[in-house]
């Protein structure tokens, strides 16, 4: 998604319609007055153009400069906000145009009002180049391409207005091809990603359904987001993290004085958007940061709290894996000023995360350079300077049990061959589709046993490492997954170990919980790594269901399994391909069996863990492997006591008679 990135427009409906009212009251607690004041709310067109800004706000915050945005609004005909000029893009300069294009005209008789207009003049400025690929062009390369994005707010009636509309951008879009191909001054457009939301009142609903992303054309992607007009902004903050490749961390325990009391202080949290690439760098280390789905929103957080504040040379005596810019996603809130303020000032934050052990790892650092503000990706793992890598036993290193096999299969699903060229493809076209495929791939991947659970248990999850590597599942997959997730919540509720190699300080005492949580989280971070579609959503949601149940607990005691407690535990571990439960149908002789035997056997039964020629085989290896008995209660009659020695004090006696008959 995030290759769409280096040309954005965005299309505004200017149409009658948007001069109306969201029906979202804004609070005006401020006002004091003893005059009633009548609802206060934003029109759908001031909605649109303030969550449209702040999303070029966190973009040019981020990326100083390869980003570009254009705007063009929409009516009677399309008008143009900015252009790809780098003197344009500001949100200066767009707030002074969007000022001089003001409010939307009332409804006129005028009919040809439409969203139209500005979607074929987007089309237009994805194919004008730009100051790079000029650049590019004028260096003689071989081939440049040219990917964009289109995002459109606009209102619709239903899903067949919304189909028609993207009927016509796809027909405008192989139109301006056509005509790229007969004039130099224009560049062909290789890949257009078009996303339209669809904006409504808060009072009203919509009948325009939500739709994922899918090829409309080979060159043409299309997504569809129906969204009440106070909640756009929210929408566009969930989409710009995949548009360019964002990550989200709330840094939570920040104490600030509060403002009316400057004595006391109080905790605030504060989210920052960044580069996924400060929190993708730990993927396939022994880290695994605390993600948590961000409270009103579809997106997820990293959780990380602050640390006591070090002094400005503190970020050069951290090893750094990698840097990101920072900028924060509620620019306005006096949390996010003080904390901005806070660090242009000088100082670093060290952020650590939380641990439910009572532990802490420090993983990131929050420091200013230049006048801008970074998030540093410090090495909590071993060192590459303390511990050389080594295949096998040898001078240098005392790593040896990297995951050489799996590594093996890895080469040889992403091994390439030469083509040949043909017209019909672009040269590159290929090797870019095995970097996507490896870089996905790849994005988690363990280096070595010792700094993962999930591939020393392959046996119990191996269709889902399988499975997850398709780009879709079909239903038979997901189904195959889901049924590989219950057998594995089972095993948990029996309380069996697993056999692990020593994890290091991942895993302190071998604990069996520590066990399965790091597995639940490691495989939830597997899943979510391998795909967006879907079946890949489904399969994860389903391993947070089971995650957030309790364990299924074993009957130990002699008491029955009522029907509602069986319905429970076959809810937690049967799948829909699980044959008919045992416990629904049990034999009368069994029962019957069950009834004559001693309460040890029942509370062995009522466990599930052993059978009835189990219990028979055991009794009879452990009566075989008892010692002989001594001979002394072996020739005692039954109902006596043998004498442990009984021939001790017959030499006595028979010196004593020996004697006796001497004397006589």
């Amino acid at each position: 998604m995030n290759e769409f990135n280096h040309k954005t427009v965005f299309v505004l409906d200017h149409t009658p319609y948007f001069g109306i009212s969201c029906e979202s009251p804004i609070d005006c607690d401020f006002i004091k007055s003893k005059i009633p004041i009548p609802p206060i709310s934003k029109s759908l067109w001031t909605c649109a153009v303030e969550a449209s800004v702040e999303y070029c706000r966190i973009a040019w915050d981020l990326f100083p400069t390869g980003k570009l945005i254009r705007f063009v609004v929409s009516d009677t005909a399309a008008h143009i906000v900015n252009t790809w000029n780098v003197s344009t893009q500001s949100l200066t300069h767009v707030m002074n145009a969007m000022s001089m294009v003001g409010v939307p005209p009332r409804q006129t008789q005028a009919n040809d009002y439409s969203v139209i207009h500005g979607l074929r003049a987007a089309i237009e400025a994805l194919a004008e180049p730009t100051d790079f690929q000029k650049e590019q062009l004028a260096g003689k390369e071989q081939t440049v391409f040219n990917l964009g994005r289109v995002i459109c707010i606009t209102s619709a009636r239903d899903d067949a207005s919304m189909k028609s509309l993207e009927d016509i951008f796809r027909t405008v879009l192989v139109q301006q091809n056509t005509i790229s191909a007969n004039h130099k001054e224009y560049l062909n457009i290789d890949r257009c990603h078009l996303v339209i939301i669809n904006l409504y009142p808060a009072n009203m609903e919509s009948m325009v359904n939500n739709r994922s992303l899918i090829d409309i054309s080979p060159i043409l992607k299309s997504e569809i987001h129906s969204n009440k007009a106070n909640r756009i902004s929210n929408k566009l903050t969930h989409l710009i993290l995949p548009h360019f490749d964002l990550a989200s961390t709330t840094v939570t325990g920040i104490p600030m004085k509060e403002e009316q009391n400057a004595s006391s202080s109080a905790n605030y949290d504060v989210e920052i958007f960044h580069g996924s690439k400060a929190h993708s760098v730990f993927l396939g280390t022994e880290l695994v940061l605390p993600h948590s789905l961000k409270e009103g929103s579809d997106y997820e957080t990293v959780t990380l709290k602050w640390c006591t504040p070090r002094s400005c040379g503190s970020s050069e005596m951290q090893p750094c894996l990698a840097q990101c810019r920072v900028t924060p996603v509620d620019v306005t809130s006096r949390p996010s000023s003080c904390l901005i303020n806070f660090l242009l000032n000088g100082r670093s934050v060290l952020l650590e995360m939380p641990k439910k052990s009572g532990g802490k790892i420090t993983s990131h650092l929050l420091s200013a350079h230049g006048g801008e503000i970074f998030i540093h990706s410090l090495n909590t793992s071993r060192s590459c300077l303390e511990e050389p890598p080594s295949i096998s036993e040898g001078g240098g290193g005392r790593v040896t049990d990297y995951r050489i096999n799996d590594f093996g299969q890895l080469m040889q699903l992403h091994r390439i061959v030469p083509l040949k060229p043909i017209p019909e493809r672009s040269m590159d076209d290929n090797l870019l589709k095995m970097r996507a495929k490896l870089a996905k791939n790849s994005r988690y991947w363990p280096l070595t046993l010792s700094t993962t659970v999930l591939y020393n248990v392959r046996q119990f999850v191996e269709p889902i490492l399988i499975l997850t590597n398709k780009p879709e599942l079909a239903e038979e997959d997901i189904l195959q997954c889901q049924k590989t997730i219950y057998q594995l919540a089972a095993l948990e509720g029996r309380q069996e170990s697993l056999a692990l190699p020593n994890m290091g300080h991942r895993l302190k005492g071998n604990k069996r919980e520590e066990q399965y949580r790091l597995l639940w989280a490691e495989l939830e971070l597997n899943v979510s790594s391998s795909g967006t579609s879907p079946g890949h959503k489904t399969v994860q949601k389903c391993i947070r269901d089971c995650r957030s149940r309790a364990p299924i607990e074993i009957q130990d005691k002699d008491e029955p399994i009522d029907a509602h407690r069986a319905s429970v535990i076959r809810a937690t571990t049967d799948s829909p391909m699980s044959p008919p439960h045992s416990m629904a149908v049990v034999d009368s002789s069994v029962s019957a069996l069950l009834a004559g035997s001693s309460r040890s056997s029942k509370k062995i039964l009522g466990g599930g863990t052993k059978s009835l020629f189990d219990m028979l085989a055991t009794a009879e290896r452990t009566q075989s492997q008892k010692r002989i008995d001594f001979s002394g209660r072996l020739c005692t009659p039954q109902g006596q006591v043998a004498k442990l020695y009984p021939n001790m004090g017959m030499k006595e006696e028979a010196a004593a008679q020996a004697r006796q008959a001497d004397v006589k």
